[in-house]
């Protein structure tokens, strides 16, 4: 599915930049308006296409990352490739090849669009210093975008531990009796923790590391950006119940009931689930 697109400034170009299936992809009608005018862009694409040079590149992309592409019918393009009478559209390569690496599009974003490994090829038919700057503007767009997801990840995660102050200071008002050892008050604290990890994720931390031995850090650490909201709110509901002096039983039904409904309310939402970042 394509997302929205976005647009990067290369020599004063506006190129659209967009997602299908979670890869990047770069408009090509963009592109060539860095060598003609925007009348000439699908003849500019079609020139660069119908070379053997091209085809040989989108035939071994295809090859490496298109399980379903049609090698025989790449193969007569390839035959044609230099005729003069060869002309070759994306559409047509597309269709008769079943190819993935290329798309086109109508509307107010419409064009051809190229993964990004195709469009920076693309990038040598206009000039070298647009496809460097190219190059560049992408990588800054990809950059700002980590940069923005670690931020808000981060943001939850101490939201996560702050809930989490919230909910040990309620343990030991209400749970822990006078007197503990240290380590008594340890295993009351990894007791409530796990109480939380099973009623939102299914297992206890000691479950998660034998089924994951390959991983590092813990289960919350892997955990998705609507986990750790939720895990923020359950861990605030469990200190009230606790003060509330419900059995852990008891709160575990309750809080895996609440957790639930929220993951079901935050998956579920399209609005919602555009605003939430994603992870790669």
């Amino acid at each position: 599915m394509a997302k929205k697109n976005q647009s990067i400034n290369v020599t004063d170009i506006a190129v659209s930049v967009t997602q299908r299936d979670g890869q990047d992809y770069i408009c090509l009608t963009d592109m060539a308006k860095g060598k003609g005018d925007n009348s000439r862009a699908a003849d500019i694409i079609k020139n660069w296409l119908r070379t053997r040079t091209t085809l040989e590149f989108l035939g071994t992309w295809e090859k490496i990352y298109n399980p379903d592409f049609k090698v025989v019918e790449f193969d007569h393009f390839k035959s044609e490739a230099g005729l003069p009478s060869f002309v070759l559209s994306p559409t047509q390569w597309v269709e008769q090849t079943s190819a993935i690496g290329i798309f086109s599009k109508a509307g107010r974003y419409g064009g051809t669009y190229a993964h990004k490994d195709i469009a920076f090829e693309f990038g040598s038919a206009i000039s070298a210093e647009f496809k460097l700057y190219l190059i560049r503007e992408f990588q800054r767009l990809k950059d700002d975008e980590n940069e923005r997801l670690s931020l808000s990840w981060n943001l939850n995660r101490t939201l996560s531990k702050i809930n989490y102050r919230i909910h040990t200071d309620a343990i030991k008002d209400q749970l822990i009796p006078a007197q503990v050892s240290k380590a008594q008050v340890a295993m009351t604290y990894a007791s409530e923790a796990d109480l939380l990890n099973v009623g939102l994720f299914g297992q206890t931390a000691k479950q998660w590391r034998e089924a994951n031995p390959e991983l590092k850090g813990n289960l919350r650490d892997h955990a998705s950006i609507e986990q750790l909201l939720v895990l923020a709110n359950i861990e605030s509901m469990n200190a009230e119940l606790i003060h509330m002096q419900l059995s852990a039983s008891e709160r575990l039904i309750k809080l895996n009931s609440i957790a639930i409904r929220q993951m079901q309310s935050l998956t579920t939402n399209a609005q919602l689930a555009k605003q939430l970042p994603k992870q790669d």
